[in-house]
């Protein structure tokens, strides 16, 4: 797990149909629509090495868990093995599979459009703090869990019907 945080700004819209970012960026345009928050004080680059190679496995599910004064979203995505995780000023989330050096993951099912609307109001301050927590979930190491009652079950693999 790692954390990063971003403040919010005036002209945050969170309007783009496929993308969210933060950026390291002091400011924000009208055009960047995809941005959810500035001043962001790590990069994709600087987020833990244990937590990069998790995420650089097509195996893994991404949880990201947005707050903002006591207001949270949780986007899920998926790792891939070609993510670079190399810019130095930037984090974006992808509901594509588009991969580039600021690519923390792909296959997203959020975009900045689909956030909840009353998180996004709140980035509207300068003064808001976003949090952006960054859970990743090895697919690979998961073998199987113990229902009760029952034998083991293999996720990857499950049975028709399995008896409780």
């Amino acid at each position: 797990m790692d954390r990063v945080t971003a403040r919010g700004h005036e002209t945050v819209k969170a309007l783009h149909d496929t993308t969210f970012e933060l950026t390291k960026d002091s400011y924000l345009t009208e055009r960047g629509d995809c941005i959810i928050g500035i001043e962001l004080d790590k990069s994709v680059s600087e987020l833990d090495e244990d937590l990069k190679k998790a995420l650089r496995k097509s195996s893994s599910i991404v949880v990201l868990v947005l707050k903002v004064d006591g207001l949270t979203d949780t986007v899920l995505a998926q790792g891939h093995e070609r993510l670079v995780l190399s810019d130095n000023r930037r984090i974006i989330v992808r509901k594509s599979s588009y991969i580039d050096p600021a690519t923390l993951a792909i296959n997203a099912n959020k975009s900045a459009k689909n956030i909840r609307r009353d998180l996004v109001e709140r980035l509207k301050n300068p003064g808001a703090m976003l949090t952006m927590e960054i859970y990743v979930i090895d697919l690979s190491n998961i073998i199987g869990i113990e229902p009760r009652n029952s034998g083991t079950v293999n996720l990857m693999n499950p049975p028709q019907s399995v008896k409780t």
